[in-house]
């Protein structure tokens, strides 16, 4: 695989070295129809552009710094292009652009993803602004093959700068990048000649662009073609697909207030904030399988404190964005302590919107105390962040459940639970505050924190009778620090038979019941007009 088994060096692939690494063995077949470059511009440097082009093709056997066509992904069909760096060092020019939108073009009419492979010094300077253009000219191909609901897939190699890494590159649905490769604008040598800036260890390599939120996921070689395939798998790209089934076992979700034992409302606080109680990998490790996490907000960061990708549960491709808290004192420091930052919410709005896009149900899983309350958090526009993804909610054209697992804490974890179905587990709590800040602000002392939890009504029994919440799941005797294995199946049957129950009602109709639903809390408990006398009307 070209990798250095002393220092994990990855070397530089061919066109054809990559699409025989990724796809199944003898399952590609060329695009049908050939693109030359010309010499539109009649360009020379230290010798004429036909004469590079000539060079380029006689070194590589290739056309041009592309190769396209269609092929499988453990058995999965995607239009696939890989760029080859070995031809004029993978510059994009108009052969190379239309190559690529024709792949694009392709998947768009098969209705399979489109994968594009990167590897690129940027736009082809002997094309001049015909190369240029090739960026907006394959990205309207990208945008056609996303606004038809079909997955977008880039794979980033060494080294991917320019024009490509300012276009198609970084603007697919999922972008992953090989591990050690390298993607930027501006190169280094181009940033420390011309400012002068000293550059950190590490820049611009894979491993720094995913702590920076802006690639999914990286991936030593071996591993990219099995990542691939699961990916496909759980977004739906597979037959399983818009299945819609109710698990075996039936519901475990309970409507009736009644069925429920009463608790005190302070002791139920305590069970949710156990550290014991099942987490959002949890969950994913025993509820579904073949989960593909996805990471970064695409503006500069990604938050630990909310996990996103997809999965299958049940067989079903479903989204899955949770907080996630963790059992020991450095996983929970390490996840701060459940509490996101704005990256976390835009990560969490781009995942379901690409979920969305794809058709896919979305499952959230809400545990936090609230929102991290930080200065940075702050300066990163934390209010903007929960308010952007508490109204993106609202247009998801596919069906949302939400489930309190543990602490359901204020605006932090209500940007996750604009859902169509509701649901909680039994000793877990949704609050406006912690009854600790509550206590403080209107007792005067934390003291009365247990008082405040009552008064606040925070716990699932008392919320599913004031009709705030769908359903509530049991917990095992003893809690679900009890038995995780039972929690975590009862979770499962729970969010896989409401997923079934919402299955039958389209985008549209979700979408408007979704708002109906919001806009009918609260109405029973307002009154207007003579009992409010007429000055403080005003």
């Amino acid at each position: 695989m070209g990798v250095c088994p002393d220092c994990g060096h990855h070397h530089l692939l061919s066109a054809a070295e990559r699409i025989a690494l990724l796809t199944d063995d003898g399952s590609f077949t060329h695009a049908s129809v050939t693109v030359a470059a010309t010499d539109a511009l009649g360009f020379t440097d230290s010798q004429p552009y036909p004469a590079r082009l000539a060079r380029a093709r006689a070194a590589t056997g290739l056309d041009d710094a592309v190769m396209a066509g269609t092929a499988t992904i453990n058995g999965r069909a995607v239009a696939i292009a890989a760029m080859d760096f070995r031809f004029m060092g993978g510059s994009l020019g108009t052969a190379v652009g239309e190559m690529i939108t024709l792949t694009a073009e392709t998947a768009l009419g098969r209705r399979i993803p489109f994968v594009v492979v990167t590897a690129s010094g940027g736009a082809r300077m002997q094309e001049g602004l015909l190369a240029l253009l090739q960026m907006a000219k394959v990205s309207q191909a990208i945008a056609a093959v996303r606004e038809a609901g079909l997955l977008t897939i880039s794979v980033v190699t060494d080294p991917t700068y320019g024009g490509v890494a300012a276009s198609f590159a970084t603007n697919c649905d999922v972008v992953v990048a090989e591990q050690g490769a390298r993607m930027g604008f501006a190169g280094p040598r181009v940033i420390e000649q011309t400012i002068r800036q000293k550059l950190p260890p590490g820049f611009q390599t894979a491993e720094y662009l995913l702590s920076h939120g802006f690639v999914d996921a990286v991936q030593p070689r071996h591993a990219l073609a099995g990542w691939l395939s699961s990916l496909l798998a759980a977004t739906g790209a597979s037959s399983a697909a818009g299945r819609r089934r109710v698990p075996a076992g039936g519901s475990p979700i309970i409507t009736d207030p009644a069925l429920l034992p009463a608790a005190n409302p302070w002791d139920v606080v305590s069970a949710a904030r156990n550290a014991g109680r099942p987490t959002t990998l949890d969950y994913l490790g025993g509820a579904f399988t073949g989960f593909v996490e996805l990471h970064g907000d695409r503006v500069g960061s990604d938050c630990p404190a909310i996990v996103a990708g997809f999965a299958l549960l049940d067989g079903q491709p479903v989204a899955v964005i949770g907080h996630q808290k963790g059992h020991s004192t450095e996983e929970l420091v390490a996840r701060n302590f459940g509490m996101p930052m704005p990256a976390g919410y835009r990560k969490a709005l781009r995942v379901m919107r690409l979920a969305a896009a794809l058709r896919v149900p979305i499952a959230t899983i809400v545990d936090t105390p609230g929102a991290y309350p930080g200065a940075d958090a702050e300066a990163g526009g934390q209010a903007a962040a929960i308010a952007g993804s508490i109204l993106g909610m609202f247009d998801l054209r596919t069906p949302v459940v939400a489930v309190v697992t543990g602490e359901g804490g204020s605006g932090g974890a209500l940007a996750l639970m604009v859902a169509d179905r509701v649901l909680m587990l039994e000793r877990s709590t949704y609050s406006v505050i912690s009854p600790e800040g509550c206590s403080a602000i209107l007792w005067g002392s934390a003291e009365a924190a247990p008082d405040a939890a009552g008064a606040l009504r925070i716990t699932a029994r008392d919320l599913l009778a004031m009709g705030l919440v769908d359903g509530v799941v049991p917990e095992p005797a003893g809690g679900a620090t009890a038995d995780s294995r039972a929690t975590i199946e009862a979770f499962g049957r729970a969010v896989a038979a409401t997923v079934a129950e919402l299955g039958g009602i389209d985008g549209a109709g979700l979408v408007a019941m979704r708002r109906q639903r919001f806009r009918d809390i609260g109405t029973a408990t307002l009154t207007f007009g003579a009992e409010i006398p007429e000055a403080e009307a005003v």
